[in-house]
């Protein structure tokens, strides 16, 4: 290479550079940060760095193609989702085994039966609302992609074991598989279920409540509104990080009608009493499929339940840290609700949860509180092995 050539491919090398940068300066209009991100402290650099890091060309270039190569040649996306057929996405926990499943199911069991004791002592009947995988609801679509032997009859041996504790927790699973065939209840393109997967469940937990744990409340009407259906991108195509260049390749976007809930008459004697009396009729503990609002699954409850319904449930942390935070919070020890709904999906059951932000001897002295008629039951049953999940 000559010195010429030299000096025009340095030249060349240096110019592209310097217009990727100014290109990426574009994501800057509009950028901002919080009031305790200041320069004092360091954190507005880092915020400017890790932005300018996931805004620039380059690297928006090379993460599409590489994703666009690993889902048109192997059919596969980032670890967390499965591509099954007909353009489904799975949550890849629905499949994959999980290290120390047994050891991970017995502790979230004691922690289960020592909530419902908990609760019991306050007067709070617990009622378990176990949400079926979607890989158990929609298996046609799955593909060659097949779950851990771990998932096989995971959802029928978690009621085994909760029933065998005496524990009310209300069939799911046909309900839903039922309810396929009037439409849609899990999103394509999302881990959760439709607004109506929401309101099948919530109908069904409402007739076993009337039925076996009824509310001492005054009955209050609540009327759902149906909004207009609208592309809805779920959060499995997270894991398909194709956008812009290739979001052609994307699955096609779900179509989501959200529904509100409200009274039917909040300005009534009914509704005035209700707002007089302090005392919860029905608590809500779980994950996102309670937490989002997307699902209205709070509000398919109120209507199901002809009670109000406060919502305790958090996004992203799974079914047992937020129940162990409501544990310990006033609203809980000054008024405990007369039944408490927890939201349990059952890929949970054998995964492996971080308490180390809870004090280590209180959460010993729940996985060994038992109410003494509960003993005896267990004693009782010594003589008969435990289910347990498959590995």
């Amino acid at each position: 290479m000559t010195r010429s050539l030299r000096f025009l491919y340095i030249f060349l090398f240096l110019a592209i550079l310097l217009v990727l940068g100014l290109w990426s300066l574009r994501s800057f209009v509009g950028f901002s940060t919080s009031r305790e991100t200041t320069v004092l402290n360091g954190h507005w650099t880092k915020a400017v760095e890790t932005h300018y890091d996931e805004e620039f060309p380059i690297k928006r270039l090379g993460t599409n193609l590489w994703a666009a190569l690993d889902y048109k040649l192997f059919n596969e996306g980032r670890p967390g989702v499965i591509l099954g057929k007909d353009q489904w996405l799975y949550t890849d926990e629905e499949f994959d085994a999980v290290a120390n499943s047994e050891q991970n199911e017995a502790d979230n069991l004691a922690i289960i039966q020592g909530v419902r004791d908990t609760l019991k002592k306050q007067g709070t009947q617990l009622v378990l609302a176990i949400v079926p995988a979607k890989t158990r609801l929609y298996p046609e679509h799955v593909g060659d992609n097949t779950p851990a032997a771990l998932h096989t009859d995971l959802y029928q041996q978690f009621h085994a074991q909760v029933n065998q504790a005496g524990i009310l927790a209300p069939d799911l699973l046909a309900p839903l598989q039922g309810a396929k065939e009037k439409g849609q209840v899990f999103l394509r393109t999302d881990t959760h279920w439709t607004p109506m997967g929401a309101e099948v469940v919530a109908q069904q937990l409402g007739n076993v409540i009337a039925q076996q744990a009824p509310l001492n409340v005054e009955p209050q009407n609540f009327v759902t509104e149906a909004k207009s259906t609208e592309p809805y991108k779920g959060d499995l195509t997270n894991f398909l990080p194709l956008d812009p260049l290739f979001s052609n390749l994307l699955p096609k976007p779900d179509d989501l009608q959200q529904r509100s809930t409200n009274p039917a008459d909040a300005g009534g004697e009914s509704g005035d009493a209700l707002f007089a009396d302090n005392s919860v009729a029905v608590g809500l503990v779980g994950t996102s499929y309670s937490a989002n609002p997307n699902w209205n699954f709070a509000g398919a409850l109120k209507q199901a339940l002809h009670a109000d319904v406060v919502n305790y449930a958090e996004d992203g942390h799974g079914p047992i840290l937020p129940m162990l935070k409501y544990l310990q919070t006033d609203a809980f020890k000054s008024s405990p609700p007369q039944v408490l709904i927890w939201e349990f999906p059952e890929r949970y059951l054998p995964a492996h949860n971080d308490l180390t932000e809870f004090d280590p001897q209180w959460i010993a002295e729940l996985k060994k509180a038992r109410d003494p008629q509960q003993n005896l039951a267990d004693n009782a049953n010594n003589s008969k092995p435990p289910v347990r999940a498959q590995n």
